[in-house]
């Protein structure tokens, strides 16, 4: 591993995301896993089952 690249990872290892950044990478992991499946599945409509189930938590 070049030094470059340790020093990258140990800089990312310090950031901490917010809790909009956690639910966007959420909805992406949702998308790309289910949109593999299923063409017809959109990034709307992760969008809105997220926030759905949000809405019940809260």
């Amino acid at each position: 591993m070049t030094k470059d690249l340790q020093e990258l990872i140990e800089r990312t290892r310090k950031i901490e995301m917010t809790p909009a950044q956690l639910g966007e990478q959420r909805r992406s992991f949702a998308y790309g896993n289910t949109n593999i499946e299923n063409e017809r599945i959109t990034r709307q409509m992760v969008a809105d089952l997220d926030a759905q189930l949000h809405a019940k938590k809260g």
